[in-house]
């Protein structure tokens, strides 16, 4: 048999198409199976190159001549319509389409008002959200967990900790799901949208500060990088927002759905729920939810995993395959799901400079929310058949579209 008849190609490239999204983790073990890197067809029939294997990941992930500057693609990029890296219209003008210096500055400046105290002072009201979605269901019966607690919860969270009043959040919420949806038709207005509400929100704080995260993304300022400009204060946000939201609304389902899956696993995190801080790094590992990095460019001609890439070429880095290739601290089998594992090794945030800064809050609610969870709906299972779930069909996310559950509140 030859590699292509058992692995995912056409015409020589990995389609990567809903298929394809909805059956990743088996399709990434093929892709392994053959070597750490791919060439790929993207979203929107861009062209490049995928990485699956874990130590070929970190090298990307780091290496000096795959950066963030699309110059080089700038042709490929607009022929398919491709905006998600343009300030304004996409994510652009922030630290995770940048490079170093520009890259530094932002990032230095971010991470003055996204303080870790910031992000430990949401405990409390990261509980308090958990148990108002759960107090809000019926006692008993059957709904979609990523509508009723999946969704809003991050979203609440984000929300209130950004500062964005309480009569936008539904419009927030919706919008920052569809962003990262590039093949969707929804995909621009939702960017577009987003944009102008936080474009207003910024200019509101600068006129009437509170104690949020944007009023302080706002007030930052530092002695050697001076201030966020207006755009790069917007596409901070809008960083935040889509990033901190869609992220965890599927680490969420996909670390609930693993659990389902492995009722051994969910029996033991509700005997023992101080696993969970450990818990959620196997998540992360197992299945995480951003599947494949943000794109890379080439800046140059080089060699990577012995296969030589253009100039120009896009190359993205499989998160969640790289997680399922990591060798693990006590060498059990890495495509075994295991909440005791010690230390579970993954690239779900990231490696390098671009190591998600939202990584601590990302933790914080995935524990809080599913230790309530898991306490609170003593009863819980799936209500239609696995293979009938239907997953995100585009971009570098990974999730169900809804999640039914059986349940009884406890």
């Amino acid at each position: 048999m030859s590699p292509h008849e058992h692995c995912p190609y056409q015409d020589g490239r990995v389609v990567i198409d809903p298929a394809f999204k909805a059956d990743a983790p088996a399709r990434y073990a093929r892709l392994r199976e053959l070597g750490p890197i791919h060439p790929a067809e993207f979203h929107l029939g861009l062209k490049g190159w995928v990485v699956v294997g874990y130590e070929l990941a970190r090298e990307a992930l780091t290496h000096p001549a795959l950066l963030k500057d699309s110059t080089p693609a700038a042709e490929a990029l607009a022929a398919a319509g491709y905006v998600l890296h343009r300030p304004s219209v996409g994510l652009g003008a922030q630290m995770m389409e940048a490079d170093p210096p520009e890259h530094t500055r932002l990032r230095r400046l971010a991470a003055a008002a996204f303080t870790p105290r910031r992000t430990a002072d949401m405990a409390p009201r990261i509980e308090q959200i958990a148990h108002d979605l759960i107090d809000a269901m019926p006692p008993s019966g059957e709904l979609d967990l990523v509508e009723a607690f999946n969704a809003p919860l991050p979203a609440t969270v984000i929300a209130e900790l950004l500062g964005i009043p309480q009569r936008h959040h539904l419009d927030f919420s919706r919008w920052s799901g569809q962003a990262l949806q590039v093949a969707s038709p929804e995909h621009r207005p939702a960017l577009a949208a987003l944009h102008g509400l936080l474009a207003e929100l910024v200019a509101d704080k600068r006129r009437r500060p509170e104690d949020d995260l944007l009023s302080a993304l706002v007030a930052v300022r530092d002695q050697e990088d001076g201030r966020l400009s207006e755009e790069e204060l917007v596409g901070t946000a809008m960083m935040l927002v889509v990033a901190g939201h869609e992220s965890t609304v599927n680490l969420l389902g996909n670390s609930v759905l693993a659990l389902l899956q492995h009722p051994d696993q969910l029996r033991l995190l509700r005997e023992r729920p101080e696993l969970l801080p450990g818990a959620v790094e196997e998540f992360l590992r197992h299945d995480t939810s951003v599947e494949r990095s943000t794109s890379r460019y080439a800046a140059r001609d080089l060699e990577l995993g012995g296969v030589s890439i253009p100039r120009g070429s896009m190359i993205s880095v499989a998160l969640g395959s790289a997680g399922q290739d990591a060798p693990q601290v006590d060498g059990d089998a890495p495509a075994a799901l295991d909440v005791t594992r010690p230390g579970a090794r993954h690239l779900a945030f990231g490696h390098g400079i671009h190591y998600c800064l939202g990584a601590p809050l990302a933790r914080l609610e995935t524990a809080i929310a599913l230790r309530i969870l898991l306490s609170r709906l003593r009863e819980l299972e799936l209500a239609v058949p696995l293979d009938s779930l239907d997953w995100i069909g585009s971009g570098i996310i990974r999730g169900v579209l809804s999640l039914p559950v059986r349940y009884r509140v406890g």
